[in-house]
Protein backbone atom coordinates (compact mmCIF):
# COMPACT_ATOMS: atom_id res chain seq x y z
CA UNK A 1 0.00 0.00 0.00
CA UNK A 2 0.78 3.34 -0.55
CA UNK A 3 2.21 5.50 2.05
CA UNK A 4 -0.02 8.58 1.13
CA UNK A 5 -3.11 6.65 0.46
CA UNK A 6 -4.82 7.39 4.11
CA UNK A 7 -8.40 8.08 3.39
CA UNK A 8 -9.80 11.81 4.33
CA UNK A 9 -12.52 10.79 6.80
CA UNK A 10 -8.99 8.99 8.74
CA UNK A 11 -7.27 12.17 8.30
CA UNK A 12 -10.06 14.63 9.39
CA UNK A 13 -9.84 13.07 13.03
CA UNK A 14 -6.27 14.74 13.44
CA UNK A 15 -6.32 17.30 15.75
CA UNK A 16 -3.29 19.26 14.71
CA UNK A 17 -2.61 22.96 13.14
CA UNK A 18 -3.14 21.13 9.68
CA UNK A 19 -6.56 19.62 10.73
CA UNK A 20 -8.10 22.01 13.02
CA UNK A 21 -7.33 25.64 11.44
CA UNK A 22 -10.24 25.42 8.63
CA UNK A 23 -13.74 24.44 8.65
CA UNK A 24 -14.47 20.54 7.88
CA UNK A 25 -15.44 21.48 4.47
CA UNK A 26 -12.15 23.08 3.55
CA UNK A 27 -9.45 20.62 1.72
CA UNK A 28 -6.04 21.33 3.78
CA UNK A 29 -3.37 21.40 1.57
CA UNK A 30 -1.18 24.25 2.87
CA UNK A 31 0.89 23.82 6.35
CA UNK A 32 3.83 21.07 5.85
CA UNK A 33 2.87 18.33 7.59
CA UNK A 34 2.23 15.19 5.61
CA UNK A 35 -0.93 12.62 5.45
CA UNK A 36 1.13 9.62 6.44
CA UNK A 37 0.81 6.89 9.69
CA UNK A 38 3.94 6.72 11.87
CA UNK A 39 7.07 4.43 10.38
CA UNK A 40 5.97 1.00 12.64
CA UNK A 41 9.96 1.41 14.00
CA UNK A 42 8.88 4.94 15.11
CA UNK A 43 5.70 4.06 16.68
CA UNK A 44 7.22 1.33 18.66
CA UNK A 45 9.99 3.17 20.34
CA UNK A 46 7.12 6.04 21.37
CA UNK A 47 5.02 3.41 22.37
CA UNK A 48 7.71 1.39 24.47
CA UNK A 49 9.35 4.75 25.99
CA UNK A 50 5.85 5.13 27.24
CA UNK A 51 4.55 1.71 28.83
CA UNK A 52 8.18 1.79 31.02
CA UNK A 53 7.27 5.97 31.95
CA UNK A 54 10.82 6.58 30.45
CA UNK A 55 9.72 10.38 30.29
CA UNK A 56 12.88 12.45 31.22
CA UNK A 57 15.03 14.70 30.01
CA UNK A 58 17.18 13.95 27.27
CA UNK A 59 20.45 11.84 27.63
CA UNK A 60 23.71 11.12 25.05
CA UNK A 61 24.45 11.35 21.78
CA UNK A 62 22.30 8.58 19.77
CA UNK A 63 20.78 10.98 17.59
CA UNK A 64 23.81 13.10 16.71
CA UNK A 65 25.12 9.43 15.63
CA UNK A 66 22.40 8.28 13.68
CA UNK A 67 22.13 11.56 11.72
CA UNK A 68 26.14 11.28 11.20
CA UNK A 69 25.48 7.61 10.21
CA UNK A 70 22.96 8.66 7.38
CA UNK A 71 25.05 11.38 6.36
CA UNK A 72 27.85 9.19 5.60
CA UNK A 73 25.51 6.94 3.92
CA UNK A 74 23.50 9.19 1.94
CA UNK A 75 26.22 11.42 1.12
CA UNK A 76 29.36 10.65 2.35
CA UNK A 77 30.09 13.17 4.56
CA UNK A 78 32.40 12.27 7.25
CA UNK A 79 30.48 13.93 10.70
CA UNK A 80 32.52 13.59 13.89
CA UNK A 81 29.54 13.55 16.16
CA UNK A 82 30.59 14.61 19.45
CA UNK A 83 33.09 17.39 18.13
CA UNK A 84 30.52 18.74 15.10
CA UNK A 85 27.02 18.10 16.32
CA UNK A 86 25.03 19.27 19.19
CA UNK A 87 21.00 18.57 20.24
CA UNK A 88 18.84 21.41 20.11
CA UNK A 89 15.30 22.41 20.20
CA UNK A 90 13.60 22.69 16.28
CA UNK A 91 15.37 23.78 13.71
CA UNK A 92 14.03 27.43 13.89
CA UNK A 93 14.98 27.23 17.64
CA UNK A 94 18.37 26.26 16.44
CA UNK A 95 19.16 28.88 13.64
CA UNK A 96 18.23 31.58 16.59
CA UNK A 97 20.75 30.07 18.83
CA UNK A 98 23.36 30.16 16.33
CA UNK A 99 22.32 34.01 15.00
CA UNK A 100 22.74 34.25 19.13
CA UNK A 101 26.27 33.07 18.88
CA UNK A 102 27.27 35.04 15.70
CA UNK A 103 25.67 38.08 15.55
CA UNK A 104 24.43 40.92 17.34
CA UNK A 105 21.45 42.89 17.82
CA UNK A 106 21.32 45.44 14.86
CA UNK A 107 23.38 43.84 12.81
CA UNK A 108 22.07 42.56 9.10
CA UNK A 109 21.02 39.32 8.05
CA UNK A 110 20.51 37.71 4.41
CA UNK A 111 17.73 36.18 3.41
CA UNK A 112 16.51 34.83 -0.31
CA UNK A 113 12.57 36.04 -0.75
CA UNK A 114 10.38 33.65 -1.57
CA UNK A 115 11.41 32.24 1.55
CA UNK A 116 9.93 30.23 4.58
CA UNK A 117 8.39 33.13 6.58
CA UNK A 118 9.82 32.31 9.68
CA UNK A 119 13.53 33.16 8.45
CA UNK A 120 11.76 36.62 8.34
CA UNK A 121 10.41 36.25 11.94
CA UNK A 122 13.08 34.93 13.49
CA UNK A 123 15.54 38.04 12.18
CA UNK A 124 13.49 40.85 12.46
CA UNK A 125 11.52 39.33 16.18
CA UNK A 126 15.23 39.07 17.56
CA UNK A 127 16.43 42.54 16.60
CA UNK A 128 18.33 41.80 13.59
CA UNK A 129 17.51 43.31 10.76
CA UNK A 130 16.52 41.70 7.34
CA UNK A 131 18.98 42.22 4.10
CA UNK A 132 17.33 40.86 0.80
CA UNK A 133 18.66 38.65 -2.05
CA UNK A 134 15.46 37.75 -4.55
CA UNK A 135 16.03 34.46 -5.81
CA UNK A 136 16.10 34.83 -9.57
CA UNK A 137 13.02 34.27 -12.12
CA UNK A 138 13.40 30.28 -12.17
CA UNK A 139 13.14 30.51 -8.03
CA UNK A 140 17.20 29.87 -7.77
CA UNK A 141 20.33 31.71 -6.32
CA UNK A 142 20.98 34.88 -7.50
CA UNK A 143 24.34 34.88 -7.16
CA UNK A 144 24.87 38.29 -8.08
CA UNK A 145 22.23 39.82 -6.12
CA UNK A 146 23.86 37.67 -3.05
CA UNK A 147 27.04 39.18 -3.89
CA UNK A 148 25.62 42.53 -4.14
CA UNK A 149 23.78 42.02 -0.38
CA UNK A 150 27.22 40.66 0.89
CA UNK A 151 29.06 43.82 -0.46
CA UNK A 152 26.24 46.62 0.58
CA UNK A 153 25.99 49.32 2.95
CA UNK A 154 24.07 46.51 5.24
CA UNK A 155 26.88 44.91 5.97
CA UNK A 156 25.78 41.77 6.98
CA UNK A 157 27.17 39.50 9.52
CA UNK A 158 25.21 36.26 8.18
CA UNK A 159 23.18 34.87 5.59
CA UNK A 160 20.51 32.84 6.02
CA UNK A 161 20.39 29.27 3.26
CA UNK A 162 17.34 27.37 2.57
CA UNK A 163 18.70 23.96 1.19
CA UNK A 164 16.30 22.67 -0.74
CA UNK A 165 14.64 26.12 -0.96
CA UNK A 166 11.32 26.27 0.66
CA UNK A 167 8.73 27.07 -1.60
CA UNK A 168 10.33 26.96 -4.56
CA UNK A 169 11.89 23.33 -4.56
CA UNK A 170 15.09 24.17 -5.87
CA UNK A 171 18.21 21.74 -4.84
CA UNK A 172 21.20 23.71 -5.13
CA UNK A 173 24.06 22.14 -7.02
CA UNK A 174 27.73 21.76 -5.69
CA UNK A 175 28.89 24.90 -7.98
CA UNK A 176 26.24 26.80 -6.44
CA UNK A 177 27.14 26.19 -3.01
CA UNK A 178 31.08 26.62 -4.06
CA UNK A 179 29.95 29.82 -4.80
CA UNK A 180 27.88 31.20 -1.89
CA UNK A 181 30.66 30.00 0.42
CA UNK A 182 33.33 31.82 -1.76
CA UNK A 183 31.48 34.96 -1.68
CA UNK A 184 30.35 34.60 1.98
CA UNK A 185 34.36 33.85 2.64
CA UNK A 186 35.40 37.06 1.05
CA UNK A 187 32.89 39.75 2.78
CA UNK A 188 33.00 38.28 5.95
CA UNK A 189 29.20 36.72 6.33
CA UNK A 190 28.56 33.84 8.70
CA UNK A 191 26.68 31.09 6.76
CA UNK A 192 23.89 29.43 8.39
CA UNK A 193 21.88 26.85 6.54
CA UNK A 194 18.55 25.16 7.14
CA UNK A 195 19.01 21.58 5.85
CA UNK A 196 15.24 19.90 6.86
CA UNK A 197 14.29 18.93 3.69
CA UNK A 198 17.35 17.28 3.11
CA UNK A 199 16.08 13.59 2.33
CA UNK A 200 13.07 15.34 0.59
CA UNK A 201 14.05 15.16 -3.12
CA UNK A 202 13.01 13.20 -6.01
CA UNK A 203 14.43 9.93 -6.72
CA UNK A 204 17.95 10.17 -8.20
CA UNK A 205 18.44 14.10 -7.39
CA UNK A 206 21.77 14.75 -5.66
CA UNK A 207 21.29 16.86 -2.28
CA UNK A 208 24.58 18.54 -1.45
CA UNK A 209 25.12 19.43 2.15
CA UNK A 210 26.74 22.80 2.74
CA UNK A 211 29.43 21.68 4.80
CA UNK A 212 30.99 19.58 2.44
CA UNK A 213 31.73 21.86 -0.11
CA UNK A 214 35.22 24.33 -0.37
CA UNK A 215 34.41 26.63 2.33
CA UNK A 216 31.59 24.51 3.72
CA UNK A 217 33.64 23.87 7.01
CA UNK A 218 33.53 27.40 7.95
CA UNK A 219 29.23 27.62 7.96
CA UNK A 220 26.84 25.97 10.09
CA UNK A 221 24.06 23.46 9.64
CA UNK A 222 20.59 23.21 11.54
CA UNK A 223 18.25 19.63 10.96
CA UNK A 224 15.95 17.77 12.09
CA UNK A 225 14.18 14.47 11.26
CA UNK A 226 11.04 16.26 11.75
CA UNK A 227 9.69 16.75 8.33
CA UNK A 228 11.16 13.81 6.21
CA UNK A 229 9.51 11.53 8.62
CA UNK A 230 6.28 13.80 9.46
CA UNK A 231 7.38 14.42 13.34
CA UNK A 232 6.69 17.95 13.85
CA UNK A 233 5.09 16.93 17.08
CA UNK A 234 7.82 16.06 18.75
CA UNK A 235 10.71 18.95 19.14
CA UNK A 236 14.06 18.02 18.22
CA UNK A 237 16.50 19.69 16.31
CA UNK A 238 20.80 19.42 15.80
CA UNK A 239 23.10 22.08 14.94
CA UNK A 240 25.88 21.00 13.29
CA UNK A 241 29.16 23.09 12.29
CA UNK A 242 32.02 22.98 10.07
CA UNK A 243 34.81 21.39 11.31
CA UNK A 244 36.32 25.38 11.53
CA UNK A 245 33.42 26.20 13.15
CA UNK A 246 32.68 24.27 16.43
CA UNK A 247 33.27 27.83 18.14
CA UNK A 248 30.39 28.54 17.66
CA UNK A 249 29.10 25.48 19.48
CA UNK A 250 31.08 26.60 22.18
CA UNK A 251 29.45 29.90 22.12
CA UNK A 252 25.75 28.97 22.30
CA UNK A 253 23.03 30.15 24.34
CA UNK A 254 23.59 27.93 27.97
CA UNK A 255 19.86 26.58 27.46
CA UNK A 256 20.14 25.98 23.64
CA UNK A 257 20.65 22.15 23.97
CA UNK A 258 17.88 22.02 26.50
CA UNK A 259 15.42 22.81 24.49
CA UNK A 260 14.31 19.17 22.52
CA UNK A 261 12.29 16.45 24.74
CA UNK A 262 13.27 13.10 25.48
CA UNK A 263 10.40 11.25 23.77
CA UNK A 264 11.78 13.56 20.66
CA UNK A 265 15.53 12.62 20.23
CA UNK A 266 14.13 8.69 20.85
CA UNK A 267 11.74 8.37 18.08
CA UNK A 268 13.80 11.05 15.81
CA UNK A 269 16.74 8.78 16.31
CA UNK A 270 14.56 5.62 15.46
CA UNK A 271 13.63 6.95 11.64
CA UNK A 272 17.33 8.07 10.89
CA UNK A 273 18.00 4.13 12.16
CA UNK A 274 15.08 2.34 10.53
CA UNK A 275 13.44 4.33 7.67
CA UNK A 276 15.34 5.12 5.45
CA UNK A 277 13.72 3.31 2.45
CA UNK A 278 10.71 4.03 4.06
CA UNK A 279 11.48 8.14 3.32
CA UNK A 280 12.95 6.88 -0.34
CA UNK A 281 9.39 5.44 -1.04
CA UNK A 282 8.09 8.50 0.25
CA UNK A 283 9.74 10.78 -2.17
CA UNK A 284 8.84 8.93 -5.33
CA UNK A 285 5.67 8.73 -4.45
CA UNK A 286 5.98 12.95 -3.72
CA UNK A 287 7.54 12.98 -7.75
CA UNK A 288 4.57 11.12 -9.04
CA UNK A 289 2.01 13.61 -7.46
CA UNK A 290 4.35 16.79 -8.96
CA UNK A 291 3.59 14.88 -12.02
CA UNK A 292 -0.05 14.72 -11.24
CA UNK A 293 -0.67 18.33 -9.94
CA UNK A 294 0.91 19.46 -13.47
CA UNK A 295 -0.99 17.39 -15.39
CA UNK A 296 -4.38 18.58 -13.97
CA UNK A 297 -3.58 22.36 -13.85
CA UNK A 298 -2.49 22.11 -17.51
CA UNK A 299 -6.03 20.17 -18.17
CA UNK A 300 -8.47 22.26 -16.04
CA UNK A 301 -6.48 25.62 -14.81
CA UNK A 302 -4.64 26.21 -17.45
CA UNK A 303 -4.05 29.59 -17.00
CA UNK A 304 -1.87 28.88 -13.57
CA UNK A 305 2.00 28.35 -13.93
CA UNK A 306 3.55 25.47 -12.13
CA UNK A 307 6.93 23.72 -13.13
CA UNK A 308 7.91 20.67 -11.20
CA UNK A 309 11.02 21.10 -9.37
CA UNK A 310 13.16 17.99 -7.38
CA UNK A 311 13.33 19.60 -4.07
CA UNK A 312 10.64 19.45 -0.91
CA UNK A 313 6.73 17.94 -1.14
CA UNK A 314 5.66 21.51 -1.90
CA UNK A 315 4.92 23.10 -5.31
CA UNK A 316 5.00 26.73 -5.92
CA UNK A 317 2.42 27.91 -8.43
CA UNK A 318 1.66 31.27 -10.24
CA UNK A 319 -1.80 32.06 -9.96
CA UNK A 320 -1.10 35.80 -11.55
CA UNK A 321 -3.06 34.81 -14.98
CA UNK A 322 -6.20 33.50 -13.12
CA UNK A 323 -7.32 37.43 -12.84
CA UNK A 324 -8.16 36.90 -8.80
CA UNK A 325 -7.43 39.57 -6.43
CA UNK A 326 -6.34 37.01 -3.89
CA UNK A 327 -5.90 33.55 -4.98
CA UNK A 328 -5.62 32.16 -2.01
CA UNK A 329 -8.07 33.69 -0.19
CA UNK A 330 -10.43 33.16 -3.20
CA UNK A 331 -9.32 29.74 -3.29
CA UNK A 332 -10.27 29.04 0.29
CA UNK A 333 -13.46 31.34 0.51
CA UNK A 334 -14.96 29.74 -3.30
CA UNK A 335 -13.29 26.85 -3.67
CA UNK A 336 -13.20 25.45 0.26
CA UNK A 337 -9.45 24.52 -0.80
CA UNK A 338 -6.85 26.06 1.47
CA UNK A 339 -3.75 26.83 0.28
CA UNK A 340 -0.28 28.73 1.91
CA UNK A 341 -0.52 32.14 0.55
CA UNK A 342 2.54 33.57 -1.70
CA UNK A 343 2.92 36.88 0.16
CA UNK A 344 3.86 34.82 3.25
CA UNK A 345 7.02 34.30 1.73
CA UNK A 346 7.28 37.73 -0.28
CA UNK A 347 5.74 40.16 -0.56
CA UNK A 348 6.02 40.29 -4.13
CA UNK A 349 4.55 37.12 -5.08
CA UNK A 350 1.43 37.53 -3.45
CA UNK A 351 -0.45 36.10 -6.81
CA UNK A 352 1.47 32.73 -6.05
CA UNK A 353 0.04 30.06 -3.28
CA UNK A 354 1.92 27.24 -2.56
CA UNK A 355 0.67 23.32 -2.28
CA UNK A 356 1.39 20.50 -0.11
CA UNK A 357 1.62 17.53 -2.21
CA UNK A 358 2.15 15.23 0.85
CA UNK A 359 -1.23 13.59 0.21
CA UNK A 360 -2.83 11.12 -1.78
CA UNK A 361 -3.06 12.08 -5.40
CA UNK A 362 -7.22 11.84 -5.06
CA UNK A 363 -6.54 14.99 -3.23
CA UNK A 364 -4.48 16.08 -5.19
CA UNK A 365 -6.96 16.10 -8.16
CA UNK A 366 -9.84 17.18 -5.73
CA UNK A 367 -7.55 20.02 -4.95
CA UNK A 368 -7.29 21.29 -8.81
CA UNK A 369 -11.03 20.53 -9.40
CA UNK A 370 -12.03 23.32 -6.35
CA UNK A 371 -9.41 25.41 -7.88
CA UNK A 372 -11.61 25.32 -11.14
CA UNK A 373 -14.72 25.35 -9.53
CA UNK A 374 -13.50 29.14 -8.50
CA UNK A 375 -12.58 30.08 -11.33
Amino acid sequence: MALLSLALDELRTRTSLKWRTYDPDVLPMWVAEMDVALHPAVREVLLAAVDRGDTGYPHGTAYAEAYAAMASAQWGWQLDASTQVRRAGDVMNSILAVLEATTAPGDAVVINPPVYPPFRQVVSGYRRRITEAQLDASGRLDLAALEAAFTGPDQPKAYLLCSPHNPTGAVHTEAELTSVMALAERSGVRVVVDEIHARLVDPGTDFVPLLTVPGGERALSVTSAGKAWNLAGFKAGLIIAGTEATDVLRALPPLAQQSSGHLANLVHTAALVHAQDWVDELAAEVAANKALLARELAEHVPQARYSPTVGTYLAWVDCSGLGLDNPSRDFLDRGRVAFSPGVNFARSHSQWVRVNLACSPALVTEAVRRMAATL
